[in-house]
C-alpha cells in the first residue's frame, strides 16, 4: 500500500503536465469555445439605449453577415477595438451592439466621443442577454450569417489581426459553402 502513495505524486504531476501541454498546443489557446457555433443565435433581450435604434432577432436573420458586439464604456479593450468596428461598419458590415452592465449616460458618452458603428444597439444592464449568449466578459463578438446562425465567437478586442486571421477566413469559407450549395 505504501508504494501506491509513493507513486501517486509523480503520476499526478505527469497527468497535469500532459494536460497543460495539450492546452498550450491548441489551435487558438485564447479562444473560448461556444456551444452556439453552427446553431441559431440565442434570443436578443435588450432595453433601449437612449434614443438609438435597437435591434431584435429579426435583424439577425436578415441577408448578409452580422457582428453582435458586447461592449461597455468602462471597458478599456472596447476602446481599442472601436475603430476596427467602425471600419467594418464603413465597409457596409452590419454591426450590432449590446451595451453590457453599463450606465446609459456613460454608454452614450462613449459613442458620442468615439462614434457609433452600430446599426442597432441596446442595453443589457442585468446581463440577461449576455448569460443567454454565454458571454464571459467584454468585449466579446459573435459573427452571424444570413439566416441567424452563429459562425464564430471572438473573446477580446476585435483587432486588425483578428479581422485578417479569423474573421475574413471564416467569411470566405462561409461564402464558398453557399456557392457550393447554389451550384448543386
Amino acid at each position: 500500500m505504501g508504494k501506491i502513495y509513493v507513486a501517486l505524486p509523480p503520476l499526478i504531476f505527469a497527468a497535469l503536465a500532459a494536460l497543460f501541454l495539450v492546452g498550450m498546443h491548441r489551435d487558438d489557446p485564447n479562444g473560448i469555445p461556444s456551444t452556439f457555433i453552427g446553431k441559431p443565435a440565442p434570443p436578443v433581450i435588450l432595453d433601449a439605449l437612449g434614443g438609438l435604434d435597437g435591434f431584435d432577432n429579426a435583424a439577425l436573420n436578415e441577408p448578409g453577415y452580422k457582428l453582435v458586439n458586447f461592449w461597455a464604456s468602462w471597458c478599456a479593450p472596447c476602446r481599442v477595438e472601436h475603430p476596427n468596428l467602425q471600419a467594418l461598419a464603413d465597409e457596409g458590415f452590419a454591426v450590432f451592439g449590446v451595451n453590457y452592465k453599463d450606465d446609459a449616460s456613460n454608454a452614450l458618452g462613449f459613442l458620442d466621443e468615439l462614434g457609433n458603428p452600430y446599426r442597432g444597439t441596446g442595453t443589457d444592464t442585468g446581463a440577461r442577454m449576455a448569460i443567454e449568449w454565454g458571454v464571459y466578459g467584454v468585449p466579446e463578438t459573435f459573427l452571424i450569417d444570413h439566416d441567424g446562425t452563429v459562425l464564430m465567437r471572438f473573446a477580446g478586442p476585435v483587432t486588425q489581426r483578428a479581422i485578417r486571421e479569423q474573421l475574413r477566413p471564416i467569411l470566405t469559407e462561409a461564402d464558398q459553402r453557399v456557392e457550393t450549395k447554389l451550384s448543386e
